[in-house]
């Protein structure tokens, strides 16, 4: 009688330990994509790959595929496409819908996604057989760090491009947040319309009240956990860029707010609205709110989005994405798929290194024209075909 109550009080202190630090429960396992099967989606036919748990270096020339096979796997994470906002455009020539079925394996158990794309470029999706009606249930389900060119851009780009990469990470670690997200883009359209169509509407002010409490409600929640979100972002991140610079260039990552976020975020966020009105009603559109917000850069405290070099662009970047990839595992608790799409050729040998040395105990797939690198799964990719691996 004693083993039994011997085990029980192990397993109650490694439980404790389990939920007194995330750390210990991702070191239990790791996300990593089993199969993937596509059906008539872009230039692919037909074709199944089995990945392997590490790194997985799909190579071939420009437009053998490479990129299409991660934006499926993107597709399933997110539910949309890194590169188009047209779902059509996803469907084979020639065929009339595509489909795209992922097993992913986590800490606990299996999960298949099964994405339909009709000849409308409408989307269905299943999670193991079940159909899903809303984006917010796939969440969360695989998670994936996308990294391409594109994103080396992340620091002289809009603040649009920022404000995206922050709803992609958050997303997929919240479902809370995504849903606040979406409340708020409808109010806020509802907004805007309503600022264009009734500019001059005798009862307009009584309308807009209605419009900046549920503004305010949900934003302060986007505000608050974005705040969070960059403040943790912002140590994973500085220590990447320490080890890549060397240690000659510190970097501060902070969220920046025309709100105070002293105090109560959601009536200060009220009061700017309103402090907003007059010139909003000229503009035409809403001016205040996280839809207007940023990610600050540093480097030694100089502003990066303006003067950052483009060896230092891409230094950011790659801390950023590396950060991303650390705050998603503390956060979930799994660790995420590592999408690399063609950033190789973008890096310097010493970035290069960093960056496949950080591949290590994450699921990475990789596309690349040639591959000089030691370890992992080959893939050549010809024609939208595997032909090798």
């Amino acid at each position: 009688m004693k083993k039994p109550i011997v085990f029980c009080a192990g397993f109650i202190y490694i439980w404790q330990k389990v939920l007194k630090n995330k750390s210990f429960s991702y070191i239990i396992g790791s996300m990593k994509i089993i199969s993937l099967l596509l059906s008539n989606f872009r230039n692919y036919e037909s074709q199944q790959v089995f990945f392997d748990g590490g790194l997985n270096v799909l190579h071939g020339k420009n437009a053998s595929g490479k990129t299409n096979m991660l934006e499926s796997v993107y597709l399933c994470s997110l539910l949309r496409s890194p590169r188009t906002t047209k779902d059509k455009e996803l469907i084979r020539m020639g065929a009339s819908r595509a489909k795209v079925t992922l097993v992913v394996e986590k800490k606990f158990r299996k999960h298949t996604i099964t994405i339909y794309i009709d000849e409308q470029g409408k989307k269905k999706v299943a999670i193991d057989s079940i159909p899903v009606q809303r984006a917010g249930e796939l969440l969360g389900v695989l998670g994936v760090v996308f990294f391409s060119p594109d994103e080396l851009k992340l620091v002289k780009e809009s603040p649009a491009e920022r404000r995206g990469f922050l709803d992609v990470g958050l997303s997929q670690q919240q479902k809370a947040y995504f849903s606040a997200l979406q409340r708020y883009n409808k109010t806020l359209k509802q907004k805007n319309n309503l600022l264009k169509e009734s500019k001059y509407a005798d009862n307009l002010d009584d309308m807009l009240d209605v419009w900046d409490i549920g503004l305010a409600e949900q934003g302060a929640i986007i505000i608050r956990k974005r705040m969070e979100f960059v403040a943790e972002l912002n140590k994973f991140a500085s220590a990447s860029h320490e080890k890549i610079s060397s240690g000659k260039e510190k970097l501060n990552l902070s969220y920046e707010t025309a709100v105070a976020t002293a105090g109560d975020i959601r009536r200060n966020l009220e009061e700017a609205l309103l402090k907003a009105r007059e010139k909003d009603k000229e503009l035409g559109y809403c001016t205040v709110g996280p839809h207007r917000d940023d990610i600050k850069i540093e480097i030694d405290g100089i502003d990066a989005r303006r003067f950052a070099s483009q060896g230092q662009q891409r230094t950011i970047a790659l801390a950023m994405k590396l950060g991303e990839v650390e705050l998603y595992r503390q956060e979930t608790g799994e660790t995420p798929v590592l999408l690399l799409d063609d950033v190789l050729s973008e890096l310097d040998k010493t970035r290069r290194d960093i960056l496949l040395k950080a591949t290590e105990g994450v699921q990475t797939i990789l596309t690349c024209t040639e591959f000089d690198g030691e370890g992992g799964k080959l893939f050549e990719v010809k024609e939208g075909k595997i032909v090798k691996g």
